[in-house]
């Protein structure tokens, strides 16, 4: 849909979607919206899907978990594996960037292996890789 190329979503969309009252539910809503509708292409990978599951999880709410993973999944369809060459690029990344979360350089790598270069993100860590354009999703335009 765009000549840019997709859009990765990264766990803090879904999340601030499903979440409580914040600055951020609305315009992470609107971005799935969009996205469902086919107005925007999106990608994601399956470290994502792992990332949810975890931390609602982790609070103790495995219910809310799968529920949030199983919406992201029909939102998004699209979910990039992570393989060895991810895993080789994650390690490339994480020392190019000095303190870059694994996370995030775990993300980054799929991305920039599947030629995808930009993410929207609410983190603003991503801004230091500058092989990748994050899209913060207070100030995207849809």
């Amino acid at each position: 849909m765009n000549p840019a190329g997709p859009l990765f979503l990264d766990a803090n969309i879904p999340m601030y979607a499903a979440g409580a009252p914040s600055s951020h539910k609305a315009p992470c809503v609107r971005i799935l919206e969009a996205v469902a509708k086919g107005r925007v292409d999106a990608v994601t990978d399956v470290e994502v899907f792992q990332e949810i599951l975890y931390r609602y999880y982790a609070i103790q709410k495995a219910e809310a978990a799968v529920e949030i993973a199983v919406h992201f999944r029909q939102c998004v369809p699209n979910a990039l594996p992570i393989v060895w060459d991810d895993i080789e690029m994650t390690l490339k990344l994480m020392h190019r960037y000095n303190g870059l979360k694994p996370r995030d350089a775990i993300h980054s790598a799929v991305m920039l292996n599947h030629g995808v270069t930009r993410i929207c993100s609410a983190d603003r860590d991503f801004d230091r890789i500058k092989e990748i354009e994050r899209l913060d999703p207070l100030t995207i335009k849809l």
